[in-house]
């Protein structure tokens, strides 16, 4: 190996632990790598391990058997979690005419066309969402390179590139998250707050388990969901029995 020297996975696991601080090192205690645990206990435990000074994002992090190198194996798309994601979202809305109207209407925080495309080439991010009408999408799509490194970029999959856009604007504001494969096969999406009560937590949990199982790609052979892991923003990731979640 070049004369690098390799770690086994407890090495590794004793020199990531000496970065992290006290507090998780103690909390990352509480939880048995080894183990799978049930949902109702992993929900339990992450909002047990979540030891930080502020309302941390519960996250699940899906390991899938799929190739992402082929198109035919691509996974993205969106979901409106029942319980919201704990934070209000902010959307820019490109559209004109009477569409532009709708949006203002429909609540947006901001809602333009060229103006607004200018002050995003000038280096201004202030907006979680875009939404863009398809008459938009010739001018939007010259951003591509600005908001697609960033996730930002509208895209019909997850209903952001629309006519509706009240429908659009009610949906995220109401809790929709999108979810996209990545090179390694992993997909990672918010489900909550530690704030949360545990039932609405795992009522958010059940909801994207059920839209990745929808999302399954035709194409993809052998086990699916090869495994499950949810944790909080500063706390240890615990494993979730993919049988238990799948089935409920």
């Amino acid at each position: 190996m070049g004369g690098l020297s390799v770690k086994t996975t407890k090495e590794e696991d004793i020199f990531k632990m000496a970065k992290r601080g006290k507090k998780y090192v103690e909390a990352a205690k509480k939880i048995d790598r080894q183990k799978s645990y049930d949902l109702t206990e992993a929900v339990g435990l992450v909002k047990e391990t979540a030891v930080a000074n502020f309302d941390e994002t519960i996250e699940l992090a899906f390991r899938l058997g799929v190739d992402p190198k082929k198109a035919d194996q691509q996974i993205r798309g969106a979901v409106v979690l029942p319980n919201g994601t704990g934070k209000t979202q902010k959307v820019l809305v490109f559209a004109k005419g009477e569409k532009l109207k709708e949006a203002e209407a429909a609540g947006a925080d901001y809602v333009g066309d060229v103006e607004y495309i200018n002050k995003i080439n000038q280096g201004w991010f202030d907006f979680d969402v875009v939404v863009a009408t398809p008459d938009m999408m010739a001018e939007v799509g010259k951003l591509g390179r600005v908001l697609g490194p960033k996730g930002l970029m509208p895209n019909p999959k997850t209903g952001t590139v629309t006519f509706d856009v009240t429908k659009a604007i009610n949906d995220i504001k109401a809790g929709k998250v999108e979810y996209r494969i990545d090179k390694a096969g992993n997909v990672q999406v918010p489900v909550g707050k530690k704030s949360f009560d545990n039932e609405k937590l795992q009522e958010n949990i059940l909801a994207m388990v059920d839209a990745i199982v929808k999302a399954k790609p035709a194409a993809a052979k052998g086990t699916y969901m090869k495994s499950v892991t949810i944790a909080s923003t500063m706390g240890p990731g615990i494993r979730v029995n993919t049988q238990d979640i799948v089935k409920k």
